[in-house]
């Protein structure tokens, strides 16, 4: 590869590849013919470091129910009854401006004569009609709550596209990917597996997932003491409320902090406990988009006294809190340069300069916040853009993505 700019070198350079790994960077290298990079920026390729591949894959199967989707309750109820007859119907993305709450009677209501299946925004609930309930030989009123593995068996397949995750993952620059499913199916690290990018799965890799709900929240000592139980590896716990995330400082604070421990969402992070994260050293991963993705329904459902604390940047990384994002795609945009370009856009103090916004995306897969450089020996995981690093930060658009190479082999775009 010829005639890219690398961070760090004051003209253009070429870079010699050799085994998957950057062999030689520098002038008028020999066997680097191959490709004339033309003067654009070689970054390192970018990492999500939180995202739900399967669930993301199903989604070319799945009929998408979100209020910016279907705006009412009859687009709602029209969206659930296309498709064959008979057919069970897997509807995603729903949240309660759209049709209200719901329970086996309200989807009865909308679509009484197939099986259908929604699947609340957040990923944590699944609701099903009565007819999906007789299909699957179960009772009750079909709210299901974080009860995925019970499910599994008790659904139809569901084709996943993970060929097409890949390629529209390469097309943006994407070469590594944390799955953040709190119990990875059986089986789920092999189906991957025909991914080009990457993987880190969370529970099969470190760090190990901990998802924490407000309703059966431990006590700071009880979650000390599951920590202990998987130490010495790391932990990821989920936090998205106030609460969740000070029972999480409070045991880690009994327990002590393992390199690797991270908080996932960080969703509400009140000023005073900056502090607190500091001297943790753990890493928050966050999703800067979602203020902007989600600002209608954080305006009528957050508290008034949790929304200046939403999913933090700024404040974070002058404080030196360790910050790296993810997508939580399919709950969130795909996209990172979409998610970089919401945290340059921030209207509520938290908003980070370009360069900061995209070192959210370019940390190691294990250490997030630890910002991965181009430099002879490390891994050939690289994101040839268009344009020079100085262009391209005025736009952050996956559009500029060049080429997108792992171990040396291009994996997109096409």
């Amino acid at each position: 590869m010829r005639n890219v700019e690398i961070e760090g070198h004051a003209e253009a350079v070429d870079v010699r590849i050799e085994g998957g790994r950057i062999a030689e960077i520098g002038a008028r290298l020999t066997g680097t013919a191959d490709v004339d990079g033309r003067g654009g920026a070689l970054l390192p390729g970018l990492h999500d470091h939180h995202i739900h591949l399967a669930a993301l894959a199903a989604e070319a199967a799945s009929v998408r129910v979100g209020p910016t989707d279907v705006p009412d309750r009859t687009a709602f109820a029209a969206a659930l009854v296309g498709g064959p007859p008979g057919e069970w119907v897997r509807a995603v993305g729903y949240h309660e401006s759209v049709a209200g709450e719901l329970d086996r009677w309200a989807l009865d209501a909308l679509a009484p004569d197939r099986p259908v299946r929604v699947q609340h925004r957040t990923g944590a609930l699944w609701v099903w009609n009565s007819a999906a309930l007789r299909s699957a030989g179960m009772d009750g009123d079909g709210r299901f709550w974080r009860e995925d593995e019970r499910l599994r068996g008790r659904v139809p397949p569901v084709r996943l596209d993970l060929e097409g995750v890949g390629r529209r993952a390469g097309a943006l620059g994407v070469t590594g990917f944390t799955n953040a499913d709190p119990h990875p199916a059986s089986g789920l690290v092999p189906l991957l597996s025909v991914l080009p990018q990457r993987l880190l799965v969370m529970g099969v890799d470190d760090p190990v997932k901990l998802i924490l709900d407000d309703p059966t929240l431990p006590t700071p000592s009880q979650l000390a003491d599951r920590i202990r139980e998987i130490r010495p590896r790391p932990v990821a716990v989920h936090c998205v409320t106030r609460v969740q995330l000070l029972v999480t400082l409070l045991a880690l604070d009994e327990v002590a902090p393992a390199d690797g421990d991270r908080i996932e969402h960080g969703s509400v992070i009140p000023a005073e406990t900056i502090p607190w994260l500091r001297r943790l050293g753990v890493t928050v991963v966050t999703q800067p988009h979602f203020p902007a993705e989600r600002a209608a329904a954080y305006a009528a459902d957050v508290d008034a006294d949790d929304r200046p604390h939403l999913y933090r940047c700024r404040s974070l990384t002058e404080a030196d809190v360790p910050l790296a994002a993810g997508t939580d795609a399919p709950y969130g945009t795909a996209d990172p340069w979409a998610v970089m370009r919401a945290a340059t856009e921030r209207e509520d103090g938290e908003r980070l300069r370009p360069r900061a916004a995209l070192r959210l995306f370019t940390g190691e897969a294990r250490h997030p916040a630890r910002t991965r450089r181009l430099a002879v020996g490390s891994e050939a995981d690289l994101c040839l853009l268009r344009v020079p690093l100085r262009e391209a930060l005025r736009t952050l658009t996956g559009e500029l993505v060049r080429a997108t190479y792992v171990s040396g082999r291009r994996i997109g775009p096409a």
